[in-house]
């Protein structure tokens, strides 16, 4: 047995992190939806799993995962993440000194606490978007803070604080501003997936919690199932990293890399539903470097010519579950919403944020499968404000109130799509595909830009 193929055999999280974040029981009506969707609640599972439970940590420690996931979590607002984020820190922390996941706990919730707002913040550069806004921007600016943190640390909560709360405003000299304080180019792709992958967990979570609102335990009534939630990723985590060869307890030596040229673009003008391309910021993983686990990866053998795939199969297992994910949430045709309609609310998700790029692919997936042409066109020109028809305004309105930060979906947006004929599936299809778009959206904006 080789070391991947042992560490693919160590102890595994047995609970589905988003079940138990959302109070969902077995046998519960969301149980029974979710488990209509096997690949995505699977495959969503497998990406936390990916990020959290990694073989590898010599470009992003365990503990730094965990002190960014809190962050996050807070930023959002969201009290069971922020348990359970905070208990797998105090876990992971001891790679970072002894004590020291105790000690940086509160530093980071304070952090995350001064640094919050309601976002997404940030400039819209399309000439058919005038909505603009400013926001408070985040840097880790105490003496104290800097010291407890390092550069590595502080440098990638600002990261975090960008793509979570400004990923309008994400930009080439960010992602130098990481390499300047030792993030090797494939732990920049890890630490962005983890953050983005986290603002797509985190809104499955709420708008599942929002649907099962009835059953719903207090969060502070569940302080020791998370830890002991957190305390078996851990142990999971450092088994697997263990088993592959190296160690959980090393942290992750500096690295001293400097971008690459700026790629040459024609920016897009405007939000449009044509075929819009995508350069990197940084570099991809060369095709004659790719092996079988990197093709595996791609799902699509062909991706290898498309440079944002090369980029992101610099962690392929990350990339692999984020792919499987996608595929489910868009393309089950079991029931649920209609695929022009999951493709809708991608585009409005990708419309608010800012992400020209998706906006322009899954806009033109939604006139493709069925969807009037013109009335999504109307949505990328006059915004998400824009009126549609009742159904899909209440759809449109629904994933806005899922991308906002913090999340204001609440109980009258159920209402809203149960008013217009979704059921629990089609209401989870909604949830899913809106939530996936603060993943895909953040990965375009943060690591590269649209060109025509």
């Amino acid at each position: 047995m080789t070391s991947t193929d042992a560490a693919s055999t160590e102890t595994a999280v047995d609970t589905d992190i988003i079940d138990a974040l959302a109070g969902i029981g077995a046998g519960d009506a969301l149980d029974t939806a979710r488990r209509r969707r096997h690949d995505a609640r699977e495959h969503a599972q497998g990406s936390f799993a990916a990020l959290f439970v990694p073989d590898d940590t010599a470009e992003v420690s365990l503990a730094e995962r965990a002190a960014v996931a809190l962050f996050v979590a807070r930023l959002h607002g969201q009290e069971a993440a922020i348990a359970f984020y905070g208990a797998l820190l105090r876990e992971t922390g001891r790679d970072l000194g002894a004590g020291a996941g105790d000690a940086l706990e509160p530093l980071i919730v304070a952090e995350a606490a001064r640094a919050s707002g309601e976002g997404p913040f940030g400039a819209f550069r399309a000439e058919n978007a005038p909505e603009s806004t400013s926001g408070p921007e985040y840097r880790v600016s105490s003496v104290d803070a800097a010291y407890a943190l390092g550069d590595r640390l502080a440098a990638a909560l600002e990261h975090a604080h960008l793509l979570v709360l400004h990923p309008r405003d994400a930009s080439r000299e960010a992602l130098g501003s990481l390499l300047d304080a030792g993030w090797s180019t494939t732990g920049v792709v890890t630490l962005s997936q983890l953050i983005s992958f986290l603002t797509f967990q985190l809104r499955v979570v709420h708008g599942l919690g929002a649907v099962g609102a009835a059953g719903a335990v207090a969060t502070s009534d569940r302080a020791e199932e998370f830890a002991r939630l957190a305390a078996s990723v851990a142990r999971a985590a450092e088994g697997r990293v263990v088993a592959a060869g190296g160690s959980a307890t090393t942290p992750p030596v500096p690295a001293t890399e400097t971008l690459p040229q700026p790629p040459r673009v024609t920016e897009p003008a405007r939000f449009t539903q044509d075929q819009l391309g995508w350069k990197p910021w940084l570099e991809p993983l060369a095709a004659a470097d790719f092996t079988e686990r990197h093709y595996t990866a791609l799902v699509e053998r062909e991706r290898v010519h498309m440079p944002y795939f090369r980029l992101l199969a610099r962690d392929p297992e990350a990339l692999l579950e984020r792919t499987l994910t996608d595929l489910d949430i868009f393309h089950n045709p079991d029931a649920g919403l209609p695929r022009g309609e999951r493709e809708l609310a991608a585009a409005a998700a990708s419309r608010f944020n800012g992400c020209v790029f998706c906006a322009s692919v899954h806009a033109r997936a939604a006139s493709e499968n069925e969807l009037s042409r013109d009335d999504v066109q109307r949505l990328l020109d006059e915004g998400v404000s824009a009126r549609i028809s009742p159904r899909l305004d209440a759809l449109v309105d629904a994933t806005v109130a899922l991308t906002a930060t913090p999340i204001r979906f609440d109980a009258t947006h159920l209402e809203a799509l149960r008013a217009v004929g979704l059921d629990e599936l089609s209401q989870l299809d909604a949830i899913q595909a809106g939530a996936f778009f603060n993943w895909a959206n953040r990965l375009m904006l943060s690591l590269g830009e649209p060109s025509i």
